[in-house]
């Protein structure tokens, strides 16, 4: 298998771990109340499963990582030079940053660290001890309103089902697991861009936060909504992990670029 195989293996096992992620903060929050970012599911996964488990989840995630920011920055998955498709392409830089991030701190995990508090409040509280921080968290709250909006058109044309296997996309759970879990991601980056405004016109941090500040602050019955929603994304990253159709990252020609 040359590199570009292995890489694809490893993006496959990635997106496995982002679904199994996914699956654990929706089963926390519609089972118990429990609201939990992808850090706080990574370390009760951990908990649970010890080194063995972290290993591959970290290996996983840096290679969706890479995958991601590969995306990014050559438009591996073809998503076009025009203002949709350089959005796309920012989403996905930004997914790729989140999720290496995840994968230090799966590192640290297994170091026996202990993992630091809300690193969006912690990152907001930084920006704004900066001179115009607050500014900064304005242009953070605009891109979570965006990175919303793209999430919440996905859902509603079914967008994400053209890099399905067309026999699996066709099948009815398949197609609504996917628009609840993008509608549900959206609904979080709208709510999580409120605050950060809210936080950014205040220059107050304490009321920012990640998926866990956002699951924590809605109502019920609108946790329960959202949370169902996330479990159909993460049966649906489950669905990616084995039938996503994956174009090769083009590791030969960017060595060649860079040697």
């Amino acid at each position: 298998m040359n590199a570009n195989g292995r890489l694809t293996l490893l993006t496959r096992v990635g997106f496995a771990t982002r679904g199994l992620l996914y699956l654990v903060i929706a089963t926390l929050i519609l089972r118990t109340g429990r609201a939990e970012d992808p850090s706080g599911a990574l370390e009760l996964l951990g908990q649970g499963g010890g080194q063995v488990l972290l290993g591959i989840l970290t290996v996983g995630l840096v290679a969706y990582g890479i995958w991601r920011l590969a995306d990014a920055a050559w438009d591996i998955e073809r998503h076009g030079s025009d203002r949709k498709g350089w959005a796309e392409r920012v989403g996905a830089g930004v997914s790729g940053i989140v999720h290496l991030t995840l994968a230090w701190q799966a590192v640290k995990l297994m170091r026996g660290a202990a993992l630091s508090g809300d690193s969006t409040r912690e990152g907001t509280q930084m920006a704004l001890r900066l001179p115009g921080g607050w500014a900064l968290v304005m242009v953070g709250a605009a891109m979570l309103f965006a990175l919303g909006a793209v999430q919440i058109v996905k859902a509603a044309k079914g967008s994400f089902l053209r890099y399905l296997d067309p026999q699996i996309g066709r099948r009815p759970w398949v197609r609504w697991s996917g628009r609840a879990g993008y509608a549900a991601r959206g609904i979080v980056f709208l709510i999580a861009g409120w605050l950060l405004l809210n936080a950014g016109i205040e220059e107050q941090a304490s009321g920012t936060g990640g998926m866990a500040r956002v699951l924590g602050w809605l109502n019920h019955p609108f946790d329960l909504i959202v949370g169902a929603g996330l479990l159909g994304f993460g049966m649906f990253s489950l669905v990616e992990a084995r039938f996503r159709r994956l174009h090769d990252v083009p590791i030969d020609a960017v060595a060649r670029r860079f040697g």
